[in-house]
């Protein structure tokens, strides 16, 4: 195989051809960094590039291989870093020029468990500022560049939007985003990857910088769902220094990989079709049906269940906590006109400072009933919709007083659940569409069985953007 390939292979097809000795660490690197210097001028997915300290850390991945020292299944495969997780001893920004010159004196806890299981930090990349915005703009550092487009720049979504792109773009075998209301899930749709939001507290966010730590997770932008489950089991587990790990029962990812993923006889619930919003596009919905009638022939029932919560409301709720904790984060800055803040992100960093600590106080318990609600519910074992209601805008029709991109993936990150994206389509423009598995709380293993068998009936998640006129 070609070296220049070689990034856009999955980390399962990169760890077998390493315990092979069809190619080495230093070579999937290297071979990385070429594509970031071929495309990413265009793209703009990364804000720094560790180009010396990723082949030093794969030379020394290759030498441990060699003496029988490999730690396990993703030792010596590159990985890229949404830059809100702290590396010790280089910049962290956040996605914010007001950070410009800020060095990192931690490592956060889920990059610390993937440089222990040997994976080798490619560098970090683009987010909206803050993590806050769904669309994937950053006025003052760039919006990244939707691969599938290369010749209209396309929002990639956000916050997550230079992680997707590093990956569509076959720069990196796959990435770490963050959620906090589909900023994994959003990207990974619009550029034709799989995403995982894990349940709260499956991988601790100590490190990570804020947006909502009532919301926030961390997880996996990847090609495939096998990928994504390597990259969630390694970072998952307790940290004492992250309560919400110790009180979160384990995920069973190991067996969910092993299982041969079968999924006949399981009970999946989609939303009364009065539910579905009126911005659906006809092709999302036409995406949906197909992608309904594989899990049918792969045995599931599908049922249509009364989900009881307004979607538009549940939307509405999750944002006014992001907002109200995003301005208590970034309250100390964000008043001073003269800092250069993306307009829309402080306007709604200045939305959080209406929020009373009543009203606060009120949502979060409203949220805590809701919550309760949802874990209760055991008519089916995972909910089923479209990922977004629409593919990928041109960047410069984007009206960012609008979110319809969070329209079926906030729900997930309000009432605790875990979320799992995959691709399920192109639209007529050559666009992807992707489809949503939502499960209750620590169900997550659920998700990987279902998401495994819809990837062994379809290949959606092997398509790839031509990016030839690039390189």
């Amino acid at each position: 195989m070609p070296s220049h390939s070689l990034p856009s292979l999955t980390l399962v097809e990169l760890s077998r051809g390493l315990r092979a000795g069809e190619w080495s660490s230093l070579d999937i690197v290297d071979a990385c960094l070429a594509q970031i210097d071929a495309c990413d001028g265009r793209l703009h997915a990364f804000i720094d590039v560790y180009h010396e300290r990723a082949r030093d850390a794969a030379t020394a991945a290759d030498l441990q291989r060699r003496a029988g020292l490999a730690t396990g299944p993703l030792h010596g495969i590159p990985i890229a870093l949404k830059d809100l997780l702290h590396l010790q001893g280089t910049a962290i920004t956040a996605g914010s020029l007001t950070w410009k010159g800020r060095i990192a004196t931690e490592t956060a806890t889920a990059v610390k468990r993937l440089l222990a299981a040997g994976m080798v930090p490619l560098g970090k990349t683009h987010l909206v500022e803050f993590a806050f915005g769904g669309w994937g703009r950053n006025q003052a550092m760039g919006a990244p560049w939707n691969p599938w487009d290369i010749n209209t720049h396309r929002v990639a979504g956000g916050s997550s939007s230079g992680s997707a792109v590093a990956v569509a773009g076959g720069m990196a075998p796959a990435a770490i985003g963050s959620d906090t209301g589909g900023s994994i899930r959003i990207p990974a749709a619009l550029c034709g990857l799989t995403g995982l939001k894990p349940t709260y507290g499956v991988i601790s966010l100590l490190g990570a910088v804020p947006l909502s730590t009532t919301l926030d997770s961390l997880g996996p932008l990847a090609r495939t769902v096998d990928d994504a489950a390597l990259l969630t089991a390694a970072m998952a587990g307790p940290d004492l220094l992250d309560t919400a790990t110790m009180l979160a029962p384990a995920v069973d990812f190991g067996s969910a990989l092993s299982a041969t993923p079968d999924i006949r006889g399981m009970r999946i619930g989609v939303l009364d079709e009065r539910r579905m919003p009126a911005t659906i596009t006809p092709e999302v919905a036409s995406t949906f049906e197909a992608a309904r009638a594989v899990l049918v022939r792969l045995g599931a029932t599908i049922e249509t269940v009364d989900f009881p919560f307004d979607l538009e409301d549940l939307s509405a709720r999750n944002g006014r906590i992001i907002a109200a904790e995003a301005y208590s984060q970034h309250r100390g800055a964000i008043h001073e006109d003269a800092l250069p803040f993306d307009p829309w992100v402080r306007k709604r960093l200045l939305g959080g400072s209406t929020i009373s600590a009543a009203d606060y106080l009120t949502e979060l318990s409203f949220r805590k009933q809701a919550c309760a609600r949802f874990a209760a519910m055991q008519d089916v074992d995972a909910w089923f919709t479209p990922t977004l209601p629409i593919t990928a805008t041109p960047l410069d029709e984007v009206d960012e007083s609008t979110y319809p991109l969070a329209t079926f993936t906030r729900m997930a990150n309000y009432l605790g659940a875990c979320a799992l994206t995959v691709p399920a389509g192109l639209s007529t423009d050559g666009l992807p569409i992707g489809v949503q598995w939502m499960g209750r709380p620590f169900s997550d293993a659920t998700l990987i069985r279902l998401g495994r068998a819809f990837q062994t009936a379809t290949d959606w998640h092997l398509r790839q953007p031509d990016l030839r006129a690039l390189a």
